[in-house]
């Protein structure tokens, strides 16, 4: 196989269909970002939930005297201290909570309130005795919450047991919403990305159409004929992905670094390691996939 033939041709088809190969190379970019986009989302996700669910405890709240009358566990008024020190030594005897269980009283409920509510209207409405005395939880699993909702929550003296991760699910159901959109779109990006890629290597056939059946009656065999078509569609996939990779790097640049890890300090946002580990793969299905596309494409289209 000649390297210079095979290279004038891919050079001649790239040229004959300039806009083509550039919608391959616009719509491959854009599918490819977001199927990377999906990726880096999947993985912010999985890291703010290790985090937060790292940080979250499981609260027992006990009746007080205000609680006489809101529910069964509390009709005979506030928990007693006898009623603390039994879930006390309960919550020391599970395997699946880490020591020490942190009490809180209503004073220091009261104070944690006027540090996150101080600047709000509603801040000088509550009192301390209407703040509920309470135990702090952490568990070794977070899923584990139903042991400890199951065990203490129809206890006498126990208000409510209250896990915090019920705080921040909504915010990982509503990224995991994004990131399926994301996978939709990305997927519908890929369908016309490959029919725009099978259309171009058929045109590019046909244009050349003289030419390869001269090339099949000296006895060129289908392998040297195709390769230039598969070539030509490879690099346009390949450039596609590049520019995915340049979208993926400046987005997480100019996106997280330089804008939400500013804005939103609480959050543990993906590092690069997580981006230099979508890109290789980004670049692989680039090259890949329109040569593949193109293969099959042509086993009909240069049949003399």
């Amino acid at each position: 196989m000649r390297a210079q033939f095979v290279l004038s041709e891919i050079g001649v088809g790239l040229r004959r269909n300039l806009t083509m190969t550039f919608a391959v190379i616009v719509s491959v970019a854009l599918s490819l970002g977001l199927f990377g986009a999906s990726l880096l989302m999947r993985d912010q996700v999985s890291t703010m939930k290790g985090y937060w669910y790292d940080k979250v405890n499981v609260s027992i709240f006990f009746c007080n005297k205000n609680d006489a009358d809101t529910g069964t566990n509390c009709a005979k008024g506030a928990a007693t201290q006898q009623q603390k020190n039994d879930i006390k030594a309960e919550l020391d005897r599970l395997p699946i909570v880490q020591k020490p269980v942190v009490y809180e009283s209503s004073d220091q409920a009261y104070k944690h309130y006027k540090e996150q509510f101080g600047d709000t209207p509603v801040a000088g409405v509550v009192t301390p005795d209407q703040l509920p005395e309470s135990f702090r939880v952490k568990l070794k699993d977070p899923t584990k919450y139903a042991v400890i909702k199951s065990a203490f929550s129809e206890r006498p003296g126990v208000q409510e047991v209250q896990d915090q991760r019920d705080t921040v699910e909504p915010l990982f159901n509503l990224l995991n919403g994004m990131n399926i959109a994301a996978i939709v779109v990305m997927a519908l990006m890929l369908v016309v990305a490959l029919m725009l890629i099978v259309n171009t290597v058929r045109v590019s056939a046909f244009s050349r159409r003289r030419e390869t059946g001269i090339m099949r009656l000296v006895g060129a065999s289908s392998f040297y004929i195709q390769m230039p078509f598969i070539l030509e569609a490879a690099i346009a996939g390949l450039l596609g992905a590049a520019f995915a990779c340049v979208l993926l790097v400046g987005g997480k640049y100019a996106l997280i670094n330089n804008w939400l890890a500013k804005k939103i300090q609480v959050v543990n946002f993906i590092g690069w390691d997580s981006v230099a580990a979508v890109l290789p793969l980004v670049l692989l299905i680039g090259l890949l996939m329109p040569a593949l596309a193109a293969f099959f494409a042509l086993r009909k289209y240069l049949k003399v």
